[in-house]
């Protein structure tokens, strides 16, 4: 964004820029355009995919049916599944001569997913799991006595939903909204994918083209940049003001932990829903890709003597990259997901507890790397970590693995943020402040008291940032140094080098082995919880 203010300044070239080319925006059509669908799309997901989150949520958490795991797991793919991956995967499936029309002869789909209502159906597909986590983690524990009054004075179970635990529930949903918003406008994956397919410029894509063209428009990157992190700041000045009018720290001493209910008679139609909606989020983009990694050729068509392994067999051979650059995306995501939550926490805790005045700053600066586009993020930590005189310091991080960490951190910590912003939201400050006073230290107050009640948003924020760190491409395309390749760098090499094939089982592999050690960690936490 300094480029706009004083465009060479790392250059050593300090002359005064043009303010004005902030207004063109409403006059290059190209700019204008790209606003006008980021907002189309920001705005057209958040309320789907809010909904949509909120209502997933809801049902897991009050009702258990057989097929709930894997809605659980669901999530956590489409987590940390890349977005161009899983647009990859519906560009396979709806594109002229797609799978659709192959196997099912559906020759709709196509007009009906290539429109801008079907861009934001396919992004609420995919990011709706921000506002389940936010909601979901919310739904942790109730308290009993709020309901019972309420159905005592002769309200039904609905009217009780809707006028007590809904309002309640505000906090995590505009949290989760928040997230659904930025994650969409930020977005370069996706639409970058489909604009093979269909044109339908957005802010990030047009500053990829800005700085992957020539001549490189460092002007028109920083001023495309400056209105996305604008949307950004008028989103959560929205959510400050909401947050404002009313208090939402309900927990008591007689709170307890929720525990999903059985269903009963309606157990088959939730089972029956959920698989054909997991059918429809999981089974299109990721079985497209399922599919392309089994063909010889993509050309081919889906026929048995088009079917082979070797794309499989391939990916663990001497000369394939996968298994290096997937334990080096591994280390890097673990490191961002501990240290991201070390400072996550702490800045959730300064945002919901403390009176400093300058809290609502720090927490611009928590998210603002949800705002810009991974490939000026990229670009602006060579510009600022590649200084010469940063060198006798010991700071000179280009060009190292470091800044993929720093890198992976700055991206983890809007998440974690947002999500441990919408539980604190929830324990009230006088359980702190009372333990205080009977002189327990702070360490102390944050173990035994803070960290349990939320120790299911904790768990959740942590697994989604190391999930999301493992596949981020645009970053890790502009940073990694030269011999140390990450996962998604490997997975993009083999699109560009037009081997679909190995790409796609790559992909595949990398996916089941990420889920696997997520679910993992959740599974040996949550059993260690429970024995303690």
């Amino acid at each position: 964004m300094i480029q706009v203010l004083l465009p060479g300044v790392f250059f050593g070239n300090w002359q005064l820029g043009d303010w004005k080319l902030l207004l063109q925006i409403f006059h290059r059509p190209l700019w204008q355009k790209s606003l006008e669908n980021s907002l189309l799309l920001g705005v057209g997901t958040t309320l789907l995919g809010t909904l949509l989150g909120a209502a997933l949520a809801a049902i897991r958490s009050s009702w258990s049916f057989p097929t709930a795991k894997l809605l659980d797991a669901s999530v956590w793919l489409l987590l940390i599944t890349p977005s161009f991956i899983l647009a990859q995967g519906w560009v396979l499936f709806a594109s002229g001569g797609g799978i659709a029309v192959q196997l099912f002869g559906w020759d709709w789909v196509k007009n009906a997913i290539f429109t801008p209502a079907g861009l934001i159906f396919m992004m609420t597909l995919s990011k709706f799991p921000f506002a389940y986590l936010s909601v979901h983690a919310a739904l942790e524990w109730k308290v009993d006595q709020l309901s019972q009054a309420a159905r005592l004075c002769g309200a039904s179970a609905w009217t009780t939903w809707r006028t007590i635990h809904a309002p309640l529930l505000l906090p995590a949903l505009l949290a989760g909204a928040a997230l659904v918003f930025m994650d969409t406008i930020g977005d370069f994956g996706m639409p970058a994918s489909i604009a093979a397919v269909y044109r339908f410029p957005t802010l990030p894509y047009s500053i990829y083209s800005a700085i992957y063209t020539s001549p490189i428009r460092f002007d028109m990157a920083g001023v495309l940049s400056f209105y996305l992190v604008a949307l950004i700041g008028l989103a959560m000045m929205l959510q400050f003001y909401a947050l404002k009018r009313s208090r939402y720290d309900f927990l008591t001493a007689r709170a307890s932990r929720s525990v999903p209910q059985s269903a009963g008679r309606f157990t088959p139609l939730l089972t029956a829903l959920n698989l054909l909606f997991l059918l429809l989020v999981i089974g299109v983009p990721v079985g497209s890709n399922i599919v392309s990694s089994l063909l010889k050729t993509q050309g081919g068509g889906v026929t048995t003597d088009n079917l082979t392994l070797e794309h499989y067999r391939s990916l663990f051979s001497s000369a394939s990259n996968l298994l290096t650059g997937l334990w080096h995306s591994l280390a890097i995501a673990g490191a961002a997901a501990i240290l991201g939550l070390l400072i996550g926490l702490g800045v959730a805790y300064v945002l919901t507890y403390s009176r400093f005045q300058f809290k609502r700053s720090i927490e611009v600066f928590s998210i603002i790397t949800l705002a810009v586009p991974g490939v000026v993020l990229g670009i602006g930590y060579i510009f600022v970590w590649n200084q010469k005189w940063l060198e006798p310091l010991g700071l000179l991080l280009y060009g190292t693995p470091w800044i993929l960490v720093l890198a992976a951190i700055a991206g983890a910590i809007p998440v974690i943020t947002r999500l441990m912003t919408g539980a604190m939201a929830k324990v009230p400050g006088n359980l702190l402040s009372a333990a205080q006073l009977q002189g327990d230290s702070f360490l102390n107050r944050m173990r035994y008291i803070l960290l349990p009640l939320i120790r299911g948003a904790l768990l959740s924020a942590g697994l989604a940032a190391f999930g999301a760190s493992i596949f981020d491409l645009a970053v890790s395309s502009i940073l990694f140094p030269p011999k140390f390749v990450t996962l998604p760098v490997a997975i993009n090499k083999a699109f560009e080098d037009l081997n679909f094939g190995y790409a796609s089982a790559a992909t595949v592999t990398s996916s089941l082995i990420v889920i696997l050690i997520i679910l993992a960690i959740e599974l040996l936490l949550r059993r260690k919880e429970a024995s303690s």
